[in-house]
């Protein structure tokens, strides 16, 4: 009998524990404690105009209950987006537990001021927690709404440009701009703000392609912290210029003596020798010239250079920039490039001098224009001298107009001893004829100059 009341006992007390472990689950699952998560892109510092926002929310245990999305700008609440999720099943098994969607804001709609706003992101969840308005978890996010574009203007007024030459501009961009220049239709030319300067002078050399179709369009540019762009017009007349076209002939003996310099570059050994020449001619080329483009980078924001520039002693001009090559072989033609600077012969191995002050950032052999030195002179004006038997300067090395760099030679792509001397601006080749002479200069930018020597 004893016996039978302790095995009851133990059922009883078994009984209770099940109950009171149910219960407990069924209390810890309703009133969970877990947070729900959210994240959200992107989260710019900036509002310049409709911001497209992306938003993920997911609970996993009661479900997603309310999203809600606002902003706050001095104490006016804006209500953004809001959704809320209905309750399905036993504990909301069957209820929303992953919600994404996008919203937008938009200032102008908004009618939000210039200034801070805050982008509030509320979640809750299906806990009784909280007096039953379960889990909340909140993100806010500080943002500055600044819809108000750069202003920008040019200060130098008379602007006449070759095609294929370099214009120079002087300009006033407003303090808020942290980036500007000129766009000759989709190439940027960036400018520089003059040193010292508090009224936000900048200067900006840019250049008309040799190539360039009829009536580009030339306009002044500016960019904001907050991404704001504006432009502006300038009186700017473009002068037309035709370029020669040239009859290059391709001989067995040339190709034989010019291939074994390109040992390092891979070409096919079955290849005839015409073909290897076109492959270093085009696609090497066209490498070469990538690598020109990519120095702009490397230019110092200060001009460096000062006064007319130095050309090869004792030179004749052997080809001019922008000339139309076709290359014949066999009487076929076979190739068209075009010349992207000017080539002068002297005598052979002649020292070769930097055209005007700068500093050197690249000296090394590059192709098809063989040993080669290209020297910045500031604020995006480079110049170029290939061919070299020698190179007498190192990278990072400053030099002064008239100073040595090197020999002429025959290196490369090159048919004789000559130099091949070249100018451009931010990575764009433009004629040096222009740089060589002084009443260009005087005009087309030391005049300019003189507007800010006099503020």
């Amino acid at each position: 009998m004893k016996k039978r009341r302790n095995i009851g006992l133990f059922i009883t007390v078994v009984s209770i524990l099940l109950i009171l472990g149910v219960v407990g689950w069924f209390l810890w699952s309703i009133f969970e404690g877990e947070k729900p998560q959210v994240t959200v892109e992107p989260l710019p510092e900036f509002l310049s105009g409709s911001e497209q926002f992306s938003l993920t929310a997911s609970d996993m245990k009661r479900g997603l209950k309310v999203v809600e999305v606002s902003v706050n700008q001095e104490g006016r609440n804006i209500l953004v987006f809001e959704k809320k999720f209905p309750f399905k099943g036993l504990f909301n098994s069957e209820g929303i537990h992953q919600f994404d969607t996008e919203f937008s804001i938009d200032p102008a709609k908004l009618n939000l001021a210039q200034g801070r706003v805050d982008l509030q992101i509320s979640v809750w969840d299906y806990s009784r927690r909280r007096g039953g308005d379960g889990n909340q978890s909140l993100v806010e996010h500080k943002m500055t709404v600044d819809t108000i574009p750069p202003a920008i203007r040019a200060i130098s007024r008379m602007h006449y440009v070759n095609v294929g030459g370099t214009g120079f501009i002087v300009y006033q961009a407003s303090s808020d701009s942290i980036e500007s220049g000129l766009f000759v239709n989709d190439f940027l030319f960036p400018g520089f703000k003059v040193e010292g300067s508090e009224e936000g002078y900048h200067v900006c050399y840019f250049a008309i392609s040799h190539n360039i179709k009829a009536n580009p369009e030339v306009n002044l540019w500016a960019k904001d912290k907050a991404g704001n762009q504006s432009t502006a017009s300038f009186y700017c007349k473009i002068r037309r210029k035709r370029f020669r076209t040239e009859k290059l002939n391709i001989t067995d003996r040339f190709l034989k003596r010019i291939l074994p310099y390109f040992s390092f570059y891979t070409l096919n050994p079955a290849d005839t020798d015409i073909k290897k020449f076109l492959m270093i001619n085009r696609n090497l080329r066209k490498d070469n010239g990538s690598v020109f483009y990519n120095l702009r980078t490397e230019t110092n924001p200060e001009k460096l250079w000062d006064g007319t520039w130095v050309r090869l002693k004792n030179a004749a001009n052997m080809a001019g920039f922008a000339d139309r090559r076709l290359y014949y072989y066999k009487g076929k033609k076979v190739d068209e490039q075009v010349h992207m600077g000017v080539d002068l012969a002297s005598l052979a191995n002649s020292k070769v001098q930097a055209a005007n002050n700068g500093r050197v950032i690249f000296a090394d052999r590059l192709g098809i224009y063989g040993l080669t030195v290209v020297l910045d002179h500031g604020q995006g004006l480079s110049s170029v001298y290939s061919h070299l038997s020698k190179i007498d300067v190192d990278i990072n090395q400053e030099v002064m107009k008239g100073e040595a760099i090197g020999l002429t030679g025959q290196t490369g792509l090159a048919g004789g001893d000559h130099l091949h001397f070249g100018i451009m601006v931010s990575g764009m080749p433009v004629n040096p004829i222009e740089w060589w002479d002084s009443h260009w200069i005087q005009d087309n930018i030391t005049r300019k100059l003189a507007f800010l020597k006099n503020k």
